[in-house]
């Protein structure tokens, strides 16, 4: 099985873990006591064996190279964590992943994954608060050790235990989410929890339901029902009812801020990374959905401008060559015009037999970006070309 097949098919992320039904909503149900902080059970019960074995897991993916180790983000998306948590700041060890796909997950020793694919779709900090906050929501109501016990109660605990010994921390968790999906009951109750967490720490509660919506509309691009392609929605109620629910937490908690300044400041200097990521999914309609939303939301418009015209030149499809050349032109034309944009006007040329054009592209490219990692290929292409 490829790594991105794992990944994806292991993906028991928040997203598809959203509010299951819509119900009226009083003030009682928006109450909440924060209990107090958990401490390590005794390892000989159910609850002491998996904290003891989501240890080792994390000892494992501390090590795994696609562990993000950038001290300035991971103290960032922290900081999120520690407003929501409140007490359970010092419990709460967020870990960043670098995955284009769209997960997170929360493990009952305070180990919380999120990865990069999830950051790269969050469009401010009140959707990255909706997003932790519903985790922590399964970590303080104890979500995961009701479903061991479940898994034990139907006799699937050595099944359970044999996902372990797969390659690579991050296939092992991605497959151990997927066992440990909660119950319908777990997510309304992780997702009332992180809407009080979002609106107790100012966040905007409306936010939650954007960052849903955002990822059905790139899943709906494929032109096939999002509950036949997709694990993430093939098991859960139809969208309408998830945003009918937020939108009543959302009337019910008014106010907070979106947070779109900080979160531009805490993750912008990763757009270009994440985006080449996402490119090499190769899944190409979902891809423009997201590209084209960032051109609405987010400053960086050469890079994506950039990323967009990789993506229509790569897939190739009829009128995709015209809109792959506008795309660079746009990038070039940009404040932040990125040098591989010559790059990419320099290859859809050559693939035009355009050779004038090409080679002046090409050739910028190179003097723009002298030490750039394809840049004795590049220059093999001008020589050929001349």
């Amino acid at each position: 099985m490829k790594r991105r097949d794992l990944l994806a098919g292991g993906a028991a992320c928040w997203a598809c873990s959203l509010v299951h039904s819509a119900w009226a909503q009083t003030p009682a149900d928006l109450d909440y006591a924060m209990p107090d902080r958990l401490t390590q059970p005794d390892p000989a019960s159910d609850e002491g064996g998996l904290w003891a074995l989501m240890d080792r897991e994390e000892r494992s993916l501390r090590r795994s190279p696609f562990a993000v180790r950038d001290g300035g983000l991971k103290a960032y998306v922290q900081d999120v964590a520690c407003r929501l948590g409140g007490d359970h700041c010092p419990d709460l060890r967020i870990h960043l992943v670098r995955t284009p796909v769209f997960n997170a997950t929360m493990s009952p020793n305070g180990m919380m994954q999120l990865w990069t694919g999830l950051l790269l779709r969050i469009e401010n900090e009140a959707q990255l608060a909706a997003v932790v906050g519903h985790e922590i929501g399964h970590y303080l109501q104890r979500h995961t050790v009701d479903r061991l016990r479940d898994i034990k109660a139907r006799s699937a605990f050595g099944q359970f235990l044999g996902l372990f010994g797969l390659a690579g921390a991050v296939g092992q968790l991605a497959v151990l989410a997927s066992a440990f999906a909660y119950s319908r009951d777990h997510e309304r109750e992780a997702d009332r929890i992180g809407a009080i967490l979002m609106h107790q720490a100012g966040y905007d509660v409306a936010e939650a339901s954007r960052v849903w919506g955002n990822l059905l509309d790139e899943l709906k691009a494929r032109g096939q029902d999002p509950e036949l392609i997709s694990p993430l929605f093939a098991t859960h109620p139809a969208p309408p009812e998830r945003r009918e629910t937020l939108a009543a937490y959302a009337a019910a908690l008014p106010g907070g801020s979106a947070g779109d300044a900080a979160y531009e400041t805490g993750t912008g200097r990763f757009l270009d990374e994440w985006l080449d990521d996402e490119v090499k999914r190769a899944q190409y309609a979902e891809t423009l959905v997201l590209l084209s939303r960032l051109l609405t939301r987010r400053s960086g418009q050469g890079v994506i401008h950039l990323h967009r015209g990789d993506v229509y030149r790569l897939r190739g499809e009829k009128g995709d060559v015209d809109l792959a050349m506008a795309d660079y032109q746009a990038a070039i034309r940009s404040a932040d015009a990125p040098p591989r944009a010559y790059r990419g006007i320099g290859l859809t040329a050559r693939q035009l037999g355009q050779k004038t054009e090409a080679v002046a592209a090409l050739s910028r490219y190179l003097e723009l970006a002298p030490d750039a990692p394809d840049a004795r290929l590049i220059g093999t292409y001008v020589a050929e070309l001349r």
